[in-house]
């Protein structure tokens, strides 16, 4: 087994009633997919703090009047690469402002019962359905570049 140098991101979702908020991401890891927002985790932050505050960047949002649950923990190793993704899931239902393009991400709304997957991750279709219906999970993906999983644990968990 291969020793990887673990990186802790994070990933936040917006809910509202049957649709979520998603982001177009324009450049860098990721450049052409819809996810959710988040980024890498600064010195002297916790994940939560850096989940808000990229969405904030991202999709110019604040989810520091409502409070932000964390639904998921994800990892991601990509055959050939040295680094394990460390991904705190996080979920909100309460934010105050209106989503707006930034420099990174276009964000829209999607109806929960027709999401992009074709545009996703791959990973994003085992994973999403938990999320959307409330529970908790915890889950590995190895990639071969960024479209081929060759392995994958995924796992429902009563809390973190």
């Amino acid at each position: 087994m291969s020793t990887y140098t673990r990186k802790l991101f994070t990933l936040m979702f917006i809910r509202e009633g049957e649709k979520i908020l998603l982001g177009y991401k324009k450049r860098g890891f990721g450049q052409g997919r819809w996810n959710g927002f988040g980024g890498k985790v600064e010195a002297g932050e916790t994940p939560e703090q850096a989940a808000i505050r990229e969405t904030k960047e991202e999709a110019g949002v604040d989810l520091s009047v409502g409070g932000v649950e964390k639904v998921g923990e994800l990892e991601f190793t990509f055959e050939g690469e040295a680094v394990l993704m460390h991904v705190m899931v996080y979920a909100s239902g309460s934010y105050r402002g209106t989503p707006k393009e930034s420099e990174e991400m276009r964000p829209a709304w999607f109806p929960v019962s027709s999401l992009p997957f074709a545009k996703m991750w791959p990973d994003d279709r085992f994973w999403f359905p938990l999320l959307l219906r409330g529970a908790k999970f915890r889950g590995a993906f190895h990639f071969r570049g960024h479209d081929e999983i060759l392995t994958q644990k995924l796992e429902e968990v009563e809390e973190f």
